[in-house]
């Protein structure tokens, strides 16, 4: 009878399905891309939402201290696909079409670019994404078209729930019903984007094949909207202002290592009101929307988390690189006044926006945000995880050198043992702009051979090494060195007007070559920082700034 039990056993367990993945010598790649997210968000760069799964990846993996996007969205998912500045992709602003005679402008990938699909499936990579788009779907320009074998993927996004006026999904090319028995029941997009991304990485595994997944997030983009239970963790605990917050958070980054101790607070945005100027009433709306800004980021954090044990149950997870950056800034949009709109704010019928007062804690230590290109509106948390890649004495350290979004093409490039083409489906490719960062992953030196740079909606800035060149549209050129003085306190455009002027030949070769246009509008939550500095003076509410 044991005798026949044992044999019944062995014959159930040869049913079971064996995980054991293929030998592969090329890593796997999972790049996810947050929307809206601040660099002051995580726990790991000196936030207190609770992020611990990011915050172990990052304890086990490499942190970019400078790690920049573009200061948008859809100019940063283009370069990031791309490898190019946004303008060279097609995309200089968003995706409205400004026509033939706006090459830079045409709200679209265009074929002179190659995305990170399309190079990796050429190297023997399956591909995948998951998420939202952002870069031409209404112009035909699709993931399914370009280089992605699977995606599940909203155009745009705007929305967490199926029950959105917004919500749109395209599973690999087709349409579906927000209810459609192919998603699951009362799906979540943060949850949903994982979920099918594991799907997809299951169809890899069968295909025996390497595996690159875009992991492209909504989240915290606006309208914030979490499940009630997660928000009401939160609630309450905003009640002490944006200002403490700010300042608990650049606190706790001081304590982490990850910001210079002379680095100092920049004043707060005078066009934000004082915290104790508020009434209750407004005290209790505003933490209410951190709150659910809070359980976003938090559900986020989550969904991260189940990505991480879903490798790990596939015995992937030690080959597998995952790649953890922002689209841009905090978000301030509309301003001061922020939004809180619906009978319940955070359920999928409401419509609530963070605002300008939040953001200037997101942005912590820096000043502006999303659309400007001072550090608050283009630095972004930068985390880099790869047990078998990252030398344990590298694990859970600080990475100074700067690093742009455009880089991630080539340092995908790099894993994958791929070559950029000169030509793809007949059509001249254009030259990489960015540079692997593969060797910063062991400490060693990037191969940076120009400097990066920035231009949307006027916004402009220049980075060659420690030098930093910005204006933003109603200013004037100003100049810093950012190795003592990141948060742009010390204008140095008279001491080193040299460095200036060759940095703005660099700049004005650099956007006629990209073709960048002038921008013809303002944006009112601005930081005037002229203004905010004199203020500052005159209110003596920040040491001497000069």
């Amino acid at each position: 009878m044991k005798h026949q039990l044992l044999v019944l056993l062995a014959g159930a367990l040869t049913l079971l399905p064996i995980k054991t993945p293929f030998a592969q010598e090329k890593p796997n790649i999972v790049v996810i891309l947050a929307d809206d997210l601040g660099y002051a968000d995580l726990g790991c760069y000196g936030g207190e939402i609770p992020t611990p799964n990011l915050d172990n990846l990052a304890k086990n993996g490499v942190r970019f201290t400078n790690f920049y996007n573009t200061a948008r969205c859809c100019p940063s998912r283009a370069s990031l696909l791309t490898g190019v500045y946004s303008h060279q992709a097609g995309i200089g602003h968003m995706m409205e079409d400004q026509g033939d005679d706006h090459p830079a402008y045409r709200g679209h990938l265009n074929e002179q670019t190659v995305t990170i699909a399309e190079v990796l499936k050429e190297a023997g990579y399956f591909t995948a994404m998951t998420g939202k788009w952002h870069v031409g779907q209404p112009h035909g320009v699709v993931p399914w078209k370009r280089g992605f074998d699977r995606s599940l993927n909203a155009p745009a996004g705007g929305f967490y729930y199926g029950d959105s006026e917004r919500a749109e999904l395209f599973l690999n090319g087709r349409l579906l019903d927000n209810y459609s028995k192919e998603l699951p029941e009362n799906w979540y997009s943060t949850d949903l984007w994982t979920d099918y991304g594991l799907r997809f990485i299951d169809d890899a595994l069968a295909e025996e094949k390497p595996f690159l997944l875009y992991l492209a997030h909504n989240v915290p983009h606006f309208p914030l909207q979490a499940p009630e239970e997660e928000i009401q963790k939160f609630k309450g605990k905003y009640l002490e202002g944006w200002e403490k917050l700010r300042q608990e958070r650049y606190e706790r980054q001081l304590e982490l290592g990850l910001i210079d101790s002379s680095w100092k607070l920049p004043p707060f945005n005078p066009n934000v009101p004082k915290w104790d100027s508020l009434s209750d009433q407004e005290k209790e709306k505003y933490d209410h929307i951190m709150a659910i800004y809070a359980a976003v980021i938090a559900h986020l954090d989550k969904s991260i988390g189940d990505l991480v044990a879903g490798l790990k149950d596939r015995s992937v997870l030690d080959n597998t690189v995952i790649l953890f950056v922002s689209d841009n800034g905090g978000n301030a949009e509309p301003g001061a006044e922020a939004r809180y709109i619906g009978e319940n704010p955070g359920s999928s019928q409401s419509t609530v926006f963070l605002g300008q007062g939040w953001a200037e804690a997101a942005c912590t230590p820096f000043w502006s945000y999303k659309h400007h290109t001072h550090e608050g509106g283009i630095s972004s948390p930068g985390i880099v995880f790869w047990p078998a890649g990252i030398p344990a004495t590298r694990r859970g350290t600080f990475e100074r050198q700067s690093a742009h979004i455009t880089d991630i093409l080539a340092t995908l490039v790099d894993l994958g043992g791929a070559s950029y083409p000169e030509t793809f489906k007949g059509n001249a490719i254009l030259p990489t702009e960015g540079t692997s960062l593969k060797p910063a992953f062991s400490g060693q030196p990037i191969n940076r051979k120009n400097p990066i740079f920035w231009e949307h909606e006027g916004n402009r800035a220049v980075l060659d090494g420690r030098w930093k060149l910005v204006a933003e549209k109603p200013e004037t050129w100003q100049l810093y060195d950012l190795e003592a003085d990141r948060t742009e306190l010390h204008n140095l455009i008279v001491e080193e007007s040299a460095v200036a002027a060759r940095l703005k030949k660099v700049y004005e070769e650099w956007s006629r070559r990209v073709e960048a246009e002038p921008w013809d509008k303002d944006v009112k939550w601005f930081y005037d920082y002229e203004k905010a500095k004199k203020e500052a003076h005159s209110n003596q509410v920040v040491e001497k700034l000069e």
